[in-house]
């Protein structure tokens, strides 16, 4: 479980997000992994479409708005938010990982708006 010793520390290093958006890319994540047929390391644009697919699970229409409140604008504010928890030693990273792997995984304004799924979003297994 994140603290608020740890929140604080995380927002002290990187203010443009919010402790929501660390704790959601957390939950992100186990959302990713319970995806899986057996758990694994998952990969940065695993990770990202996870951030997306609980996103628009959760808030639907308003998927975007909440994120871009929180300070997540793009893929790489994911990365930038899982490599802080990294540097705090939240999560681990394997040596083939980066930063970039996070770069441009999808397009907010195509995930969100232009091919938002109106029809109904798949339930987590």
């Amino acid at each position: 479980m994140v603290g608020q010793n740890l929140l604080a520390k995380l927002r002290a290093q990187n203010p443009r997000y919010s402790d929501a958006a660390y704790l959601f890319v957390l939950s992100a994540l186990q959302y990713a992994i319970d995806r899986l047929d057996e758990p694994r390391h998952i990969t940065g644009p695993e990770l990202a479409e996870g951030v997306r697919d609980l996103a628009i699970e959760r808030f639907g229409p308003m998927a975007r708005t909440v994120l871009e409140h929180w300070g997540i604008h793009s893929t790489a504010d994911m990365g930038a938010i899982v490599y802080a928890l990294i540097d705090c030693h939240v999560l681990i990273k394997q040596e083939s990982d980066s930063r970039e792997d996070f770069q441009d995984v999808f397009d907010f304004d195509e995930a969100f708006d232009r091919n938002y799924p109106w029809g109904r979003v798949e339930p987590r297994r």
